[in-house]
C-alpha cells in the first residue's frame, strides 16, 4: 500500500480548485523550485566560486535565486579585506548573453535583469568581531528581507564563503524580534556551510539555536582534503575534472558564458588543477532531481550525504562504491551524471533544441514527477517497482537501473532485486528486516549524448511479519 506524498495536483483537488480530469504530469515542473540565497567569497585566491558560479546559472531555472552576496575573501587565501560583486555582475552579463538560448531548452531561466536585482555586498571583513551593532550590510539586510517575504516554502542558504552576513542576519533579527523571532527564522531556514570559513559554526549554533544546519567538514585533526565536497574533484574517476574535459565540453565552443569557466585552480592532490568547484556541492544539495530531500541529509544526493550530530546539526556521512569508503565517496559517486548534465547545459547555451540532449521524466509505479515513494511491505515479500510510463522529450531509448542504498537505508544487509536492469524490478524484503526502511534507487538514463540521467526513490516501510 503506498503512502504518496501529497503534490501539488493533490492539494489543489481537495481545495476544489482544479478539474479531476487534469494530471500531475501536467503541471509545469518549476512550481516546486528551492529559494536559494548564495554568500560567495568570490576573488579570493582560487577561482573556484567563479566556476561554481557560471555552473550554476546554467542550472538556474532550477531554482529561485534570492540572493547572490559577495562576501569577504577568506583570509587563508588572501590577506586583504573587501567584497568583489562586480565578479557576480561579470558572470551574470555573459549569462545574459546566452540566456535567450537557454530559454529555447526548458522554462523557468529568469530574466538577466533580475538576476542582478538580487546581487548585494556584505561585510568586507570577517568573523566574529564583526556581528553586532553596527555591522549590519547591504548582503545582511537582504538576508532579513528575504527571510520577511509572504512564502511558505524554506529559505535555503548556502555558504561558499564565510558565515558573517548569515550571522549578522541572525543577530539582527534576534534583536528586532526577540528569542520568538529568532525562532521563526530558524524553521523557515536550511544551511549548508561549506568548510566553517570563518571558524564561528559553534558559536552561531549556540548563539542561535534551532538551525537546520550541514556543516560539511570533516572532524578538526583530520585532512581537511577528506572533506565530503572535495569529492566534486577528488576520487572516482578524475578525468571527468581534467584539463582536456573542461576545454573540451565548457571553454571551447559554449558560449561566452562557458568561456568565462576560470581555467586553472588548486586541486592538489588532484594533478589536472582544472575544475575543482568545491562549493557546488552545497546547492547540489537542493537541486530538485528526484534523488535527494533537503529534508533528509541522511538520504544522500549529488550534494553528498551527512548524518545528525544533534538535532538539526548534520555532518559528512561515508558511502562505499567499490572497495572505497570515505566522505568524498557521497559526491563523487555521482559525478558521471552530474559532469554529463553540466556538458549538456552548456550545449544549451549555444545549440538549438533538436541538436541538444534533455533529461528524461520518470515514472515511478505510474507516479510522475520528483516526489520519494514511500510503500509498506512486511518481511518475507515482494514489492513490484515500475518505470513504465516514463518519457524522454527527444525519443531516445531509456534504461533503468535500481539498486539499494544500504548508507541510506536503516537495514544494511544486502537486498535482492530481480531485474534491476529492466522496467520492472522485483524486491525482495529481507526476513530480517521487520521495522527497518530499505531505499530503492530508479536511475532512469536516455542514449543521448551526453545522456542525462534522472531519479526516482521509493523507501519501503517494512512492519511485522
Amino acid at each position: 500500500m503506498a503512502d504518496k506524498r501529497i503534490t501539488t495536483a493533490t492539494l489543489l483537488v481537495i481545495a476544489g480548485l482544479w478539474s479531476l480530469t487534469v494530471h500531475a504530469a501536467d503541471l509545469p515542473i518549476t512550481s516546486s523550485r528551492p529559494r536559494l540565497i548564495v554568500l560567495t567569497d568570490i576573488g579570493g585566491g582560487d577561482p573556484d566560486d567563479q566556476q561554481s558560479l557560471i555552473r550554476l546559472l546554467v542550472h538556474c531555472n532550477e531554482f529561485d535565486i534570492e540572493g547572490l552576496i559577495a562576501s569577504a575573501p577568506t583570509l587563508d587565501e588572501l590577506k586583504t579585506t573587501g567584497t568583489k560583486p562586480q565578479l557576480i555582475h561579470e558572470i551574470v552579463d555573459a549569462y545574459g548573453q546566452v540566456r535567450e538560448n537557454l530559454a529555447r531548452h526548458a522554462e523557468a531561466f529568469p530574466e538577466t535583469a533580475r538576476l542582478r536585482e538580487v546581487i548585494k555586498s556584505g561585510n568586507p571583513k570577517r568573523g566574529r568581531d564583526v556581528i553586532g551593532e553596527g555591522h549590519d550590510t547591504e548582503g545582511s539586510r537582504w538576508i532579513v528581507s528575504c527571510f520577511e517575504r509572504a512564502d511558505s516554502r524554506r529559505l535555503n542558504i548556502v555558504m561558499w564563503g564565510g558565515q558573517t552576513d548569515l550571522a549578522q542576519a541572525l543577530w539582527r533579527v534576534r534583536h528586532n524580534r526577540g528569542a520568538d523571532g529568532l525562532k521563526a527564522f530558524a524553521v523557515r531556514v536550511r544551511v549548508y556551510d561549506t568548510g566553517d570559513q570563518d571558524r564561528i559554526a559553534d558559536w552561531m549554533l549556540s548563539e542561535f539555536p534551532g538551525l537546520f544546519y550541514i556543516l560539511a567538514r570533516v572532524p578538526i585533526g583530520r585532512d581537511r582534503r577528506e572533506a565530503a565536497y572535495r569529492g566534486l574533484y577528488l576520487g572516482g574517476d578524475e578525468s571527468l575534472v581534467s584539463r582536456d574535459w573542461m576545454e573540451s565540453n565548457v571553454r571551447q565552443h559554449h558560449g561566452p558564458l562557458g568561456a568565462m569557466y576560470p581555467p586553472r585552480t588548486w586541486t592538489a592532490p588532484n594533478p589536472h588543477s582544472a575544475i575543482k568547484e568545491g562549493d557546488t556541492p552545497s546547492w547540489f544539495f537542493f537541486l530538485p532531481f528526484g534523488l535527494s530531500d533537503p529534508d533528509h541529509p541522511e538520504w544522500g544526493g549529488w550534494g553528498g550525504r551527512f548524518e545528525p550530530e544533534r538535532d538539526r546539526l548534520f555532518r559528512d556521512a561515508t558511502d562505499k562504491v567499490g572497495n572505497v569508503k570515505d566522505n568524498r565517496t557521497t559526491v563523487w559517486r555521482w559525478r558521471p551524471a552530474f559532469q554529463n548534465e553540466f556538458a549538456a547545459r552548456l550545449d544549451w547555451c549555444v545549440k538549438p533544441p533538436t541538436a541538444a540532449n534533455h533529461p528524461p521524466r520518470p515514472m515511478l509505479n505510474g507516479q510522475p514527477g520528483r516526489d520519494t515513494l514511500v510503500l509498506s511491505a512486511k518481511p518475507g515479500s515482494v514489492v513490484e517497482l515500475s518505470s513504465t510510463g516514463s518519457t524522454d522529450p527527444d525519443g531516445d531509448s531509456l534504461q533503468p537501473r535500481w539498486w539499494f542504498y544500504p548508507e541510506a537505508s536503516s537495514y544494511r544487509s544486502p537486498v535482492e532485486i530481480a531485474g534491476a536492469d529492466t522496467q520492472q524490478a522485483r524486491v525482495t524484503i529481507p526476513a530480517d528486516a521487520a521495522n527497518q526502511t530499505l531505499h530503492i534507487i530508479l536511475e532512469l538514463q536516455d542514449t543521448g549524448t551526453p545522456s542525462l540521467t534522472r531519479y526516482r526513490r521509493a523507501v519501503i516501510r517494512v512492519g511485522q511479519r
